[in-house]
């Protein structure tokens, strides 16, 4: 029944518990979609809830089962109770309401919400409020009416992914700038999209976005599900990025965090009618003791209510094409992950597993899929739960793609633990390509978690401080030339073997020199290491812009030769001895040698018979290589005969740590 199961045979002792998953999606499904309503219906609840207005009068709506009495309170009520805004109670389900005429609330106008319940009372910002903002002065949070004269009008109206896999751009707009500030919505617009178009990719990932009190969270500690950060500007603003970015033909993947909730009370929703069991589970298992952030509860209609209308409200309000879901593994497993090897597939199907994750996670693919065939659905999860990746037709789950998680862990170990000297091809070989086959992944050597202080990028691990004073195009370092022929190679190799799709974070495809650092008490609320020195990639002068160009052409070579596109890489040769690696993906074939000094003439690699073309040349010096190679040169393969047997070879020059690609041009008659 599914093939994913047939396909690995280890999983077939686990197939009734695949099964019951199924049963228990069906029977959520039955449940929710009472009445004869479908799942996007049910996914509604942004145009139901919250702050609307419709025809002539302003509508709100809460859910607050536990409160006794709701008001309305702000600019509108001189922040205080007022019995003409006080919310009736309708139903018997909890949720509140309040129509208003026109007159008593204006676009800016800035609001909370009052909640009593039975022994206390407190502010709350509402659960579905779209603009939320911080004074300054006061850095008090509340929501804000936002109902601007002229609305954002969309330029690209029928925007739809492009056919490829996705190489992905992920960005951070508040750091992705010069100065030592917070950046905008508009000023990435401005500058930076241009860049990413540039540099080729095809996909933009954006950090960050859902409202988040603590900045230098990075996002991740969400208290306003439904509202863009105020920090970056304007919901309009977004939606000009979103607008622009489609016009250069990128698609906007959002960075989704429904894995917990932040454990402010007043700014998110922790206790908001005053019980912690409202959206989260009750007791020491609604609580995230790493994270120090609140669980859902995902077992609960309501909750499956806010997070299934949060999906489809990004897609409808602001036009992503699709998310990359944070954190998973802490919420397929009531461990978290925590402290977990994850060493058999036992692990996978054990009481540790949260069945009720992974019904919402099935149930947030489908739902994204039935609203936009074209959108990208990731998966970030560090545990190889089987099936993430996998149609929830066949078994499931239905993400499009899963991060390979463990590809940038192992580049950290290798680089930091083990001289280059020491690297075994054959293991390196078999990291990059330890990948469920049936499962679309997404490769990387480094993300946002590799740069943040405390950690270190790669390029930084294999240059160091050096980097300060000699990456001038003139000088002659020895730590700088093997960091950055090393940085190309890392890059290159992880490319060409990923499975489905590639990512990079901001600055670090031409070696931004320094980590991540957001303002904190412990650096005096410094921006300094909160921003990206793109003058570095411009200056032609400096090295960066070599690494630059480097990546620019890495990333075309991918996207013309169409690699990525269902076609896995084939090992010809590995040999640790040597530190050599050679392998074909499609017509292309990809040579490596990670030796410090050792440089091959006449170094013979078997090929299929014909023609090949030299394309790509790390040694290149457009790259900052030692340009031994002519660019473009041909090879034709040699035939040779051992009794019956015949065979065809490569001869070629592969310099010390260098990596070439030869395009297989024609076959022999």
């Amino acid at each position: 029944m599914f093939t994913f199961v047939d396909n690995d045979p280890y999983l077939e002792t686990y197939r009734d518990i695949i099964l019951n998953r199924r049963e228990k999606l069906l029977e959520k499904k039955n449940e929710i979609l009472r009445g004869g309503i479908s799942l996007p219906e049910f996914a509604s609840g942004h145009e139901y809830f919250g702050l609307h207005f419709r025809e002539d009068h302003w509508i709100f709506r809460e859910w607050a089962p536990n409160a006794t009495h709701i008001y309305i309170i702000g600019d509108m009520t001189s922040w205080t109770e007022q019995k003409e805004f006080s919310l009736t109670r309708i139903g018997e389900e909890g949720v509140w309401e309040i129509r208003l005429p026109s007159a008593m609330i204006n676009h800016g106008n800035l609001y909370r919400l009052k909640i009593h319940w039975k022994d206390g009372c407190g502010d709350r910002i509402p659960a579905y409020a779209r603009r939320v903002v911080q004074d300054p002065s006061t850095l008090i949070f509340n929501a804000q009416v936002w109902r601007p004269e002229k609305p954002h009008e969309w330029t690209n109206h029928r925007y739809v992914r492009p056919e490829e896999p996705p190489i992905i751009y992920e960005a951070h707009v508040g750091m992705a700038q010069e100065r030592e500030k917070v950046g905008t919505f508009g000023e990435f617009t401005k500058y930076v999209l241009p860049r990413i178009a540039r540099a080729g990719y095809n996909t933009l990932q954006l950090m960050a976005v859902q409202e988040h009190p603590y900045y230098a969270s990075f996002g991740y500690q969400v208290s306003s599900f439904f509202a863009p950060s105020f920090r970056f500007g304007t919901p309009e603003e977004l939606k000009e990025l979103v607008d622009a970015a489609h016009g250069l033909g990128i698609a906007v993947v959002m960075d989704m965090v429904h894995s917990h909730s932040v454990l402010n009370e007043v700014e998110g929703l922790s206790l908001f009618d005053g019980t912690g069991y409202q959206y989260f589970h009750e007791g020491v298992r609604g609580f995230h003791d790493a994270w120090n952030s609140r669980c859902f509860d995902y077992a609960k209609p309501q909750v499956l209510h806010f997070l299934l209308s949060n999906c489809r409200f990004w897609l409808d309000e602001y036009r992503f094409d699709g998310f990359r879901f944070d954190g998973v593994t802490s919420m397929i497993y009531h461990h978290r992950g925590m402290g977990k090897a994850f060493t058999t597939y036992g692990d996978y199907f054990d009481e540790t597993v949260d069945e009720d994750a992974l019904v919402y996670l099935t149930l947030a693919n489908r739902l994204i899929h039935h609203l936009r065939p074209d959108a990208v659905t990731i998966a970030e999860d560090v545990s190889g739960m089987p099936g993430l990746a996998v149609p929830a037709s066949d078994g499931g789950v239905g993400f499009d793609y899963r991060f390979a998680m463990g590809i940038p862990d192992y580049w950290i170990r290798l680089v930091k633990d083990i001289p280059d000297e020491d690297w075994s091809m054959e293991h390196l070989w078999y990291e990059l390509n330890n990948r469920r086959k049936d499962e679309k992944t997404i490769s990387y050597a480094e993300s946002h978690d590799q740069a943040l202080v405390g950690d270190q990028t790669l390029i930084w691990r294999v240059i160091g401080s050096a980097m300060y004073d000699h990456m001038s195009v003139q000088d002659d370092d020895f730590r700088v030339n093997r960091g950055v022929s090393l940085h190309k190679m890392i890059r290159l190799i992880t490319l060409a073997t990923a499975g489905n799709g590639y990512l990079n974070f901001m600055g670090n495809e031409f070696g931004h020199p320094e980590w991540i650092d957001f303002p904190r008490p412990g650096n005096d609320w410094s921006y300094r290491y909160a921003r990206r020195q793109w003058r570095l990639a411009d200056d032609t002068g400096l090295k960066y812009h070599f690494l630059a160009e480097f990546d620019r052409d890495m990333i075309r070579l991918a996207r013309e030769s169409g690699f990525l596109k269902n076609s896995e890489a084939r090992l010809i040769m590995v040999n640790s001895g040597e530190k050599t690696l050679v392998f074909m993906r499609k017509n292309l074939l990809f040579a490596f040698n990670f030796h410090h000094e050792r440089s091959y003439a006449n170094y013979r690699v078997g090929a299929p018979p014909g023609k090949y073309r030299l394309i790509m040349d790390t040694d290149d010096r457009k790259y900052a290589g030692h340009g031994r190679l002519t660019p473009g040169q041909e090879h034709l393969t040699l035939y040779g005969r051992t009794g019956k047997k015949e065979y065809h070879w490569l001869s070629i020059y592969l310099p010390a740590r260098s990596a070439l690609v030869l395009r297989f041009e024609n076959g022999s008659s």
